[in-house]
């Protein structure tokens, strides 16, 4: 491995292009790999050609002219035998015009379009040709992802000089027996040259025997910095808490109804978990209604009783505001403390919060990402729970390591109402272990799921006037194509104001991003004591709002939002006794994928089978936020694809931790040069 200035033709210029691309050294450029190939194997005769596709072509210059126009361009005449095209230059330099004078023979490659010359070539690559040029490359020609400035002709050369030069430096870092046939050094050139007999299929699809191999090794190194990571949070003890017998006792009897057979599953799960003197990694998935807020809390009863603080972050005010009252409403009769902590929060009462979180008389703190924050100080943190962990970054739950006392890191539970995918949950929470609350309480009712294109809107608008008045009550969501706080809080007011003025009976709210906390909590606390009977709100109802009578869901232009969103807010509602409905409103015409996301709503209300469907359509980066995947930047890897892989890839990384570290941290090196390194333990 060399520095990228030692290859020819790499001055400060490319270098700092190069850089731009993550690439820094030849390694670098070695696994920086196509994301496409062409066939420039044969020559093809003018007469031939197709607008819209790529092709080489030799011809002789017969004409140079600049036609005039609004932007200055040269056109070129190239003939052969056969036909003529016009190639077509905007940017114009001496390179250039050096290389098209008049009776020079040129090979080109380029895509033919329709422009005012007949068929015309925008920017092709070209050489000229002499006695000396070779034949056409044998092989296919790569195509690389580029940044404006470094051409593909000069990419291919630097990782040509690379290949031949540096490859045989790579060492084998995988056990033979996982390396699918091919070294290292092999595979990478087959991928960055394959032959022109090649099964284009294959690579396309990533499915080739050459690309598994790079793809494994990929995914060996993710897990290993997974691994790591936990590793390097379980480096210090944690606390030992025994299963509770007050608190816990107490809290269950005061609710007006019993655990179900899951809850009671993933509460002794958790119980065990947090008798370990090594610190709990522990993701809570539950679809939406499951009951995870009830299992955190009778979590926080272990550490409550022997005198540690409990700590729960939510990525919203709203939900953390629904937290702080449940918590306030469950614990204080115990006499316990529960203290708010929000980024929103100034002055006296900001300082008032962290002097009782610093002396420890606040027991349970709960609060927003204002609780990572350097002088947020925990007087004896025990327990951290995490709510829609993938509303936050991955390496933002270390930092809560470091929220500690007496040479201690606290426990970590970890929860989602979004459903995750075995893929994504073994690639993106490798760190974690799993429990799934696969069983809601009794007496929820199935919600009917109902698509309504926006042209039928009035008619839905009186239906729920109708059902309104009737004594039940809805949620009316409104959606932008831009997500922005203030144009969805404008859409939001608008249809507040169109239906007070249409239905002045109704007893309307209105929710939305640019309200002060205590106005949406005030607004949703009248809605959920039957004072209001119809509310509308912006998406910032998606999580954690919980108002059993409400029965009816209307999302208004649901085309525009992914499954896992539309199940969220779908599960405000069926939260109760009644009947529940949700109605999708959608404008024509639907794109593919819209029409898909639609039919799975209607046909299912199964939290997993939806998050399935849902990485399918979007893939994993969308799905999990661009935060949590910021360390998921798969150079060859889908997880979507390569699924099947995963569970091997685990075990191999395992084995590499424990016998071979330095393979390991070697691996790490290869595939995330830019990953937070942890110390091995």
């Amino acid at each position: 491995m060399a520095a990228v200035h030692q290859l020819q033709g790499v001055g400060n210029a490319a270098a700092t292009l190069l850089e731009k691309l993550h690439i820094f050294t030849t390694d670098d450029l070695l696994f920086h790999l196509p994301r496409d190939y062409e066939d420039r194997s044969t020559i093809i005769p003018m007469n031939q050609l197709i607008v819209g596709r790529s092709y080489l072509l030799e011809g002789l210059v017969t004409s140079v002219d600049f036609p005039p126009g609004k932007r200055k361009s040269m056109a070129v005449g190239l003939e052969d035998d056969f036909g003529k095209v016009t190639l077509r230059f905007y940017h114009i330099y001496k390179g250039i015009t050096d290389r098209t004078k008049l009776n020079s023979r040129l090979r080109i490659f380029g895509e033919v379009r329709v422009g005012a010359r007949g068929l015309e070539l925008y920017h092709p690559e070209l050489q000229v040709i002499s006695e000396h040029t070779p034949l056409p490359k044998t092989q296919l020609t790569a195509i690389y992802p580029s940044t404006e400035g470094l051409t593909q002709p000069k990419l291919r050369d630097y990782i040509k000089q690379a290949l031949n030069q540096f490859s045989h430096d790579l060492p084998e870092l995988l056990p033979k027996k996982f390396t699918n046939g091919f070294a290292l050094k092999e595979a990478l050139q087959y991928i960055h040259h394959p032959p022109v007999n090649a099964n284009m299929l294959q690579l396309a699809q990533g499915s080739h025997p050459a690309q598994q191999r790079l793809i494994f090794e990929e995914l060996v190194a993710h897990q290993v910095s997974l691994l790591t990571r936990r590793a390097y949070i379980q480096e210090i003890a944690a606390p030992i808490f025994k299963p509770s017998q007050k608190y816990a006792s107490a809290l269950l009897t005061s609710l007006p109804f019993q655990m179900t057979g899951a809850q009671q599953r993933v509460s002794q799960e958790i119980a065990d978990d947090l008798q370990q003197d090594k610190p709990m990694l522990r993701l809570v998935q539950g679809d939406v209604g499951a009951g995870k807020t009830l299992v955190a809390g009778v979590a926080a009863c272990h550490a409550l009783e022997e005198g540690w603080q409990v700590a729960l972050m939510a990525p919203t005010e709203i939900l953390a505001e629904q937290h702080y009252l449940n918590f306030k409403k469950w614990f204080e009769p115990m006499g316990l403390t529960v203290s708010w902590l929000s980024g929103k929060q100034k002055g006296k009462a900001r300082a008032f919060s962290e002097q009782q979180i610093k002396d420890g008389s606040a027991n349970l703190v709960i609060g927003t990402h204002a609780l990572f924050q350097d002088n947020v100080e925990f007087s004896k943190l025990g327990l951290v729970i995490i709510d829609e962990q993938h509303r936050f970054g991955v390496d933002q739950r270390l930092a809560l390591r470091n929220k500690g006392t007496n040479n201690t890191t606290p426990h970590q539970l970890v929860m989602t109402a979004t459903p995750i995918p075995r893929t994504l949950a073994m690639s993106a929470y490798g760190d974690l272990d799993t429990s799934i609350i696969d069983e809601l309480p009794p007496g929820r009712t199935p919600i009917q799921t109902v698509t309504i294109p926006l042209d039928r809107r009035e008619e839905v608008l009186q239906r729920i006037a109708t059902n309104c008045a009737e004594g039940k009550q809805a949620y009316w969501v409104c959606t932008l194509v831009e997500e922005s706080e203030t144009l969805d809080a404008q859409a939001a007011e608008a249809t507040f104001n169109e239906i007070k003025e249409r239905f002045p009976e109704l007893r309307i709210g209105l929710v939305h991003g640019k309200m002060k906390a205590d106005e949406k909590q005030s607004v949703m606390q009248q809605f959920k004591e039957n004072q209001l009977q119809l509310l509308i709100a912006t998406t910032v109802i998606e999580v954690g709002v919980d108002v059993p009578n409400a029965s009816i869901m209307v999302i208004e232009n649901a085309e525009r939002l992914g499954l896992s969103q539309l199940h969220q807010l779908r599960g405000r509602v069926g939260r109760g006794a009644k009947a529940s409905f949700c109605a999708l409103l959608y404008k024509n015409p639907l794109s593919q994928n819209g029409q898909e996301r639609l039919r799975i709503m209607r046909e299912t209300n199964d939290g997993f089978m939806i998050a399935e469907k849902d990485l399918e359509i979007r893939g994993p980066g969308e799905i999990l936020g661009t935060k949590q995947t910021g360390d998921m930047n798969f150079r060859v890897a889908k997880l979507e694809r390569d699924d099947h892989l995963l569970s091997q890839a685990h075990y191999v990384a395992q084995q590499l931790l424990k016998e071979h570290p330095k393979n390991a941290e070697a691996l790490l090196k290869r595939w995330l040069p830019e990953a937070p390194r942890y110390a091995y333990v």
